[in-house]
Parts: structure tokens; C-alpha cells; sequence
């Protein structure tokens, strides 16, 4: 998540520096064939074009919409998990009490440095790009990849559970749907030692439904991509009136010209081609932001912050169990919260 108030130019130029230089060109060339070539036949009316560029900016919009909508609920979902993490560790440290207190302290730490394990696998997990992700030029993908946060060796979970079990995750197809089984199978022994009763039982289990239905939408959410029918049109109207956008503009200039100065017929191309780029590239970037947020767990720049989140939880739930070193919060990088 991009958190500096206003984005760099920078940042901008890297995902924009292709287009606007096909852009220039592509609007020098279609001067060059109208101004010098005298094909004055390739000049079409502005009017049209005008009609295909409003319904253009409706289907941005509306495609816009719906990736935000999907971006937004990613982030609510991580805000559940944020607060059921907070509610796990406070049952499990009321409940799992006896008259000894190493074997609560221990329960108490494998209960909820597992819990760690679940979110540090789960943000893991919907980080793993699919065949469907968008791709991005290389300038763009060498931010991602400076920071590691889409390589499966970031993955923390291994700092809290035992080795064997760590070493069992690693065969499974979805670590996190075990790390949570093995809670359950952990409750299950803690109520057959008559630690828990049925309603301590029953309140702790409630919590791993919960858990294993925000893990469900965040699945939901990265297993289904978003319609194709809205993501790809939107592209290829774009795109159609991107390219017919230099034989509208030629009418418009040249017919503006034609009412002042003769001499400033031969100086519209100073209009023609800046204003072009300039529309295309605000038609191209709006189209581009919504494919930037239909996927939010890809660990892009506008994705929802899981590794921030995860350690926010981390800290908290370390706290708890009154451990004195605590990790530092996870900080920006290159103004990106990953």
C-alpha cells in the first residue's frame, strides 16, 4: 500500500514511460502523413470520437468501482482477522489455566505463537501470483522484487511452531488450513484433560470458525479473478480510442488555427501532439489503476499491507503473552507498506 500523500514522479514515469513515448510518436506520425504526406482523407470529425471517449470514461468507471470494491473488502477481511487474533490470544490466556503454571505458560505460547505461524502462512499463501495476475514491465516488477515480499522464503511461520510440525506443513497444499486443524486438535486435548470445560470449548472453537471463514473470503477473493469481460473491454476501448484520438485532434487544431494568424496553421502540431499524449495517457492511467486493484493480495504497490498487519498482530499477541523482545513494526519501503 502506497502510503506517501502524493505519488513521485518517479513511480509514475516507471509505469508510464512506454505509453508516453508511443504516444508522442504515434501522434508525430499521424501529423507528419496529414501535414506533409497531404492526406488530408485521414482526418476524421472530433464528434464521434468524443461520444466513444464519454462511454469510454463510464466503463473506466464503473471497472474502477468494482476494483476498489474488491481492494476494500481484502482490507476488512484483514481487519477481522486483526481483531479475532487479538480475541484468540485473550481466550486462550483466560481459559488454559491449572495449578501449573509452566504447562500454561506453554500452552499458552504454542497456542498463540501458532496463531502467528497461521497468519504469517495465510499472507504467504495469497501472495503466490496466479496465471491470471497482471504483469507489469520491468522497471515496475524490480520494485517487487527488491523487496521479497512475493518469494515463499519470507515466509515466518517456521519461527513458531516445532520443527515436525513445520516440517509437516511443508507437504501440505494449504499450510494454513492445518495450522488451524492442529488448534482444534490442541482444544480437543486441553478439554479431554478437563481444562476446559464445554462452554470454554465451545467459545475457542467459535473463534477458529471464524478464523478459517476470514481465510475463506481472502481465498474467494485470490481464486476468482476479476470478470474478464469488464477487465479486457475496458483495455480494448481504451486502446481503440486512444489511436483514433490524433485524427480527431487534427480537425480540432486545424480548424482553430484557421480562424487567427496564417502563420499559426504551421505551429498547431505544438497543440495537436502534447494534448494528444497528455488525453491518451489520462485515458491509459485510469484503465491502469483499476487493474492495479482487482488482485489485492499481490504484494503490489496498491495491495492491501499483510506483512504490516501480520506484525501488528505479532506484536500484540508477543505483548500478551508478556514477552520482553518484541519485533519492531514492520516500515515503509520506498514509501510502499508491504
Amino acid at each position: 500500500m502506497y502510503v506517501k500523500r502524493n505519488i513521485g514522479w518517479g513511480l509514475v514515469l516507471r509505469y508510464a514511460w512506454k505509453n508516453l513515448i508511443f504516444f508522442a510518436l504515434y501522434a508525430a506520425a499521424v501529423f507528419c502523413i496529414y501535414h506533409f504526406l497531404k492526406w488530408d482523407f485521414i482526418s476524421i470529425p472530433f464528434q464521434p470520437l468524443s461520444v466513444i471517449g464519454i462511454a469510454v470514461a463510464f466503463y473506466i468507471g464503473f471497472k474502477n468501482s468494482q476494483s476498489y470494491d474488491r481492494f476494500w473488502e481484502g482490507r476488512k477481511i484483514w481487519g477481522g482477522i486483526v481483531n479475532y487474533s487479538r480475541t484468540w490470544a485473550l481466550q486462550v490466556l483466560s481459559f488454559v489455566r491449572t495449578e501449573d503454571p509452566e504447562y500454561d505458560h506453554k500452552m499458552h505460547t504454542e497456542m498463540i505463537h501458532r496463531h502467528i505461524a497461521w497468519i504469517n502462512a495465510l499472507r504467504v499463501q495469497l501472495r503466490q501470483p496466479k496465471s491470471w495476475a497482471i504483469k507489469e514491465n520491468r522497471m515496475v516488477e524490480k520494485v517487487f522484487d527488491k523487496h521479497n515480499e512475493r518469494n515463499i522464503s519470507c515466509n515466518e511461520a517456521y519461527n513458531f511452531v516445532s520443527m515436525r510440525e513445520f516440517s509437516d506443513l511443508k507437504k501440505r497444499v494449504n499450510p494454513a488450513t492445518h495450522l488451524v486443524k492442529n488448534q482444534g486438535r490442541s482444544i480437543t486435548e486441553l478439554k479431554n484433560k478437563n481444562i476446559l470445560d464445554g462452554f470454554q470449548e465451545d467459545q475457542l472453537q467459535s473463534v477458529l470458525e471464524e478464523l478459517y471463514n476470514l481465510q475463506g473470503k481472502c481465498e474467494r477473493i485470490k481464486n476468482t479473478p476479476f470478470p474478464r469481460q469488464y477487465g479486457f473491454f475496458s483495455k480494448v476501448f481504451t486502446w481503440i480510442f486512444v489511436l483514433l484520438l490524433p485524427f480527431g485532434l487534427l480537425d480540432v487544431f486545424e480548424a482553430s488555427a484557421a480562424k487567427g494568424p496564417v502563420a499559426m496553421i504551421q505551429w498547431y502540431v505544438f497543440l495537436m501532439i502534447p494534448f494528444s499524449v497528455l488525453i491518451s495517457w489520462i485515458f491509459t492511467t485510469m484503465e491502469i489503476v483499476g487493474d492495479n486493484s482487482e488482485d489485492p493480495f499481490e504484494g503490489r504497490i496498491n495491495d492491501v499491507p499483510m506483512t504490516a498487519l501480520c506484525r501488528t498482530i505479532e506484536i500484540d499477541l508477543r505483548d500478551m503473552l508478556d514477552e520482553q523482545e518484541l519485533p519492531e513494526s514492520v516500515t515503509p519501503k520506498d514509501h510502499i507498506l508491504y
